[in-house]
């Protein structure tokens, strides 16, 4: 049976999506998720983003990494799934959704989706690196130049290693260009490589890079490979809070698969 989906990018950070407002998709099959997200057996793809109902929301967000498994939240799905239920006439301008963190907050312009994030009040700050969680963990660490790194070696090591290896961790190489800008390269869990750009990647180093006192500012540009993302932020006694993402979001294609 034809099944009909849909591909979106967020700064190179791509996904396939689904309108599961039917409860037509199995949640349950991981291989058919990884054989979707597969880029040589399937459609090819970051993750699988699911659209469905939610009884006090807009819609809810189900995401699932390339390895099939459900995940935590997906920064730039988020920012992707908008422009999504913007096409299918769910929301208008702004709207509230429900994902895996809870409730997000988004407003949508003519070139941009600003997307809300959950407040940040735990960071644990080294001298080596940064660990945070914006909605999905992230390790963050300063390097001399991120052109230089083998992201999927390095970010393999300290994916997998102590203390992370039960859960795992996604890591993020950071060099400052200049005062309020950042590039930034990211190895994320799920997927086992380095992707393009990541939301919550880029959320973590903006608040990594103030905590760090690196920076001043609270609206800080983040250089992808996949393109330039801004974070936006309130720094409170203990974290942050009013976290915005904000950025491009762009269908791709829509196509049809049997499965």
């Amino acid at each position: 049976m034809a099944h009909t989906f849909y591909k979106y990018q967020g700064t190179g950070n791509d996904f396939v999506f689904l309108d599961n407002r039917q409860q037509t998709f199995s949640k349950n099959n991981t291989k058919l998720i990884a054989q979707l997200c597969d880029r040589r057996f399937g459609i090819g793809a970051d993750g699988l983003i699911l659209l469905e109902n939610d009884d006090t929301t807009d819609f809810k967000m189900v995401y699932f990494n390339a390895d099939g498994n459900e995940s935590s939240m997906c920064g730039n799905g988020g920012r992707c799934i908008v422009a999504f239920a913007k096409f299918l006439n769910i929301i208008g301008g702004k709207t509230t959704f429900m994902a895996i963190d809870g409730v997000h907050e988004a407003i949508i312009s003519s070139e941009d989706i600003a997307l809300k994030m959950q407040d940040v009040t735990s960071i644990e700050n080294t001298a080596n690196y940064t660990f945070l969680n914006t909605g999905s963990p992230h390790y963050v660490t300063n390097v001399d130049s991120v052109k230089s790194i083998n992201v999927k070696l390095e970010g393999a090591k300290i994916r997998y290693g102590t203390p992370y290896n039960e859960t795992g961790t996604n890591v993020n190489f950071v060099t400052q260009v200049n005062e309020d800008t950042f590039a930034v390269r990211t190895y994320e869990r799920g997927v086992e490589d380095e992707t393009l750009s990541c939301g919550t990647g880029v959320t973590a180093v903006a608040l990594a890079m103030h905590k760090q006192q690196k920076t001043k500012a609270t609206s800080v540009t983040l250089q992808t490979e996949g393109g330039t993302l801004k974070v936006s932020f309130n720094e409170e006694n203990k974290g942050y809070s009013n976290i915005w993402l904000k950025g491009p979001a762009k269908q791709v294609f829509k196509g049809e698969i049997e499965w």
